[in-house]
């Protein structure tokens, strides 16, 4: 679990707290920068610093950005836990 905090101009704030394998698309200001942060045992961490330029979608293809992803079934799972050990 990580938090994404996303800070641009004119007070532009956005803070998520984001679980493994979960998905997260959002709109920002051109001049953002997406920030992530752990909790470590110090507390908060900054582990990156993108700037969201480097993140952009084409308005074409984020009609439906899910549609590529292959869909995975529980059999699947388990044949890559198998594969794992």
């Amino acid at each position: 679990m990580v938090i994404a905090r996303c800070v641009g101009a004119d007070a532009f704030f956005l803070e998520r707290v984001v679980f493994p394998f979960e998905l997260l698309s959002f709109a920002c200001p051109a001049e953002a920068e997406l920030q992530i942060w752990t909790h470590g045992l110090g507390g908060p961490e900054l582990l990156e610093t993108i700037d969201v330029q480097t993140l952009v979608l084409d308005a074409a293809d984020s009609a439906n950005p899910l549609a590529e992803l292959p869909l995975s079934t529980a059999d699947d799972r388990l044949e890559s836990w198998a594969a794992a050990s």
